[in-house]
């Protein structure tokens, strides 16, 4: 890849990397370094609020029972545990209501509105959901019900549905939106997880939550070992065990890379009502076998994205084209989103995937060089069903027989965007190989929670001398990678994912330019240091 380096402008690693994150005062580096909630009353004091807050109110004074209706990935299941969570501690009588994928699709339905109907309920509130569901506002009050919407995705030309009340933001996820009428400190660990999850940019606000969230979310890990306590969220701690998480050391790699997969699991696969259930049950035998369900769904959910990656890689391979749209019927609708993040990953262009139903097909897009994919799949809303998401995610119905009309026009709308380099790799400073040590680490460390708009920075340091060279891994089809080559780099350890066809080209005693994150590897109670390489240059 073509490498980017940041124009280093302070000695002081930490400082440079503040910079880089556009934090220059000493207010804003407090801020970032210690984020207090309380100073982004303006974020969280949305529109709507109070007037959301009123008709709930109501509805607790009168015994009205609310749907509180989610969503099936981590957000929508984490903001309708909040929901259920924080409006039954208020006094509520309320029912969680979770879509399934295949049999209802995305958002507010039509069964899912009847559902609460006929349960008896007056007012329904949605979450990570429901901003551009126009005919479903109508519907509801057809139906006789009071419909609050919390939501977080983009507005259909500024237009919002007409119903009782709307809470909408895009600078939080879903779950946040929804955590704003109920705001407990206590269900601030789910709204931590769905910011995770959902990809949110951990500055400011999303960074003040997220820091908070962690610290419930750890401190309440280790009181699951004892059988006396009664920590928050017993299904949670479950899934910690089967995972092998370690309790206290929670951090968003834990969330965004193994928790997240598997709550998401259930709504990609079955239903995801069960992870949502994982996450608000207070027995711990149950939390147990759900949480051995949801490991279970996850592995199933991996071979079947390892089998449909494989094939939409055939797909592009020598492909010069500014965008994928791919199809198959073999393709479980709830993976395409994978399927599409994976291949986006690898050719460096937006990707579609479609997983060709008889009638309908559902499609899920993820982006790439800058362009919002959501607001390009809406160039063609005439021969779609729905569409909806954000600028680097989408999802999509569309009807099977016109597949082919909107993988043209797609391709000949992309043939006139300016696309950003594709092959480019940001660099957040160079680095000098006698200064990279733990005590690094330790200070980077400090720049915890990583995610979008604060990533895990990503350094350089050039004419590193190899030794101990190896290549590691079966490249057996669980695993995403193949091979990887390991060795030492000026005598620290690297590893390099899915780069061991590189021992061919390397040598012992030869010198590279190395690109890398910083890690440590922990093995049988001692730290030690290892790069983690994004890429290698011969000098």
């Amino acid at each position: 890849m073509k490498w980017k380096i940041l124009p280093r402008k302070k000695d002081d690693l930490t400082e440079q990397l503040l910079i880089n994150r556009g934090i220059k005062s000493e207010k804003e580096r407090e801020g970032f370094f210690h984020p207090n909630l309380e100073n982004f009353e303006k974020e969280l004091q949305i529109p709507g609020i109070p007037k959301a807050k009123k008709r709930i109110e109501k509805a607790i004074k009168y015994g009205e029972l609310i749907i509180a209706y989610g969503d099936y990935d981590v957000d929508g299941i984490c903001g309708a545990a909040v929901l259920y969570l924080g409006l039954t501690a208020m006094g509520a009588k309320v029912l969680p209501y979770i879509p399934h994928r295949e049999k209802e699709g995305y958002g507010l339905s039509k069964q899912g509105l009847e559902f609460a109907r006929d349960s008896g309920a007056g007012l329904v509130i949605s979450t990570d959901t429901g901003i551009v569901a126009f005919e479903m506002a109508v519907f509801a009050k057809e139906i006789g019900l009071d419909l609050i919407i919390t939501d977080h995705h983009q507005t259909l030309d500024g237009k919002y549905p007409d119903c009782f009340a709307i809470v909408h933001s895009t600078e939080l996820c879903g779950a946040a939106v929804a955590w704003t009428l109920i705001r407990d400190d206590k269900l601030l660990d789910l709204v931590a997880m769905a910011t995770i999850s959902d990809m949110m940019p951990l500055l400011e606000v999303n960074r003040a939550l997220v820091k908070r969230g962690l610290e419930i979310l750890n401190k309440q890990s280790l009181l699951f070992s004892d059988e006396k306590s009664k920590p928050e969220r017993v299904g949670l701690q479950a899934l910690y065990e089967e995972a092998g998480i370690t309790p206290g050391k929670i951090g968003s790699y834990e969330v965004g890379h193994i928790i997240a997969p598997r709550l998401n699991a259930m709504g990609r696969l079955e239903h995801a009502i069960d992870s949502l259930r994982l996450l608000c049950t207070k027995d711990r035998e149950k939390a147990r076998k759900l949480a051995k369900l949801v490991a279970e769904t996850n592995d199933q959910r991996k071979l079947l994205t390892q089998t449909a990656v494989d094939e939409a890689k055939l797909k592009v391979s020598g492909s010069t084209k500014k965008i994928h749209v791919l199809s198959s019927t073999g393709w479980v609708p709830g993976i395409v989103g994978l399927v599409a993040g994976r291949v986006s990953e690898e050719t460096k262009v937006p990707v579609i995937a479609i997983s060709v139903g008889e009638i309908h097909s559902k499609g899920s897009a993820r982006s790439a060089n800058g362009i919002n994919i959501v607001e390009t799949i809406r160039k063609c809303s005439d021969i779609l069903v729905a569409v909806g998401g954000h600028p680097g995610a989408a999802g999509f119905t569309i009807e099977t027989t016109k597949i082919e009309v909107f993988r043209k026009r797609l391709e000949e709308i992309m043939d006139s965007e300016i696309v950003m380099d594709e092959g480019t790799l940001d660099i957040e400073a160079e680095v000098e190989s006698s200064k990279i040590n733990l005590r690094l680490v330790k200070d980077l460390e400090k720049f915890e929670p990583f995610g979008m708009e604060n990533p895990k920075p990503t350094l350089a340091t050039k004419n590193m001398e190899l030794s101990n060279l190896r290549t590691v891994g079966s490249g057996l089809p669980a695993g995403r990678h193949g091979k990887h080559l390991k060795g030492k780099a000026d005598n620290v350890d690297f590893i390099a994912f899915g780069m061991g066809e590189m021992a061919d080209i390397l040598g012992n005693g030869q010198f590279v330019d190395m690109a890398y994150t910083l890690e440590i590897d922990k093995f049988d109670g001692t730290e030690k240091l290892q790069l983690k390489v994004r890429d290698i240059k011969l000098t």
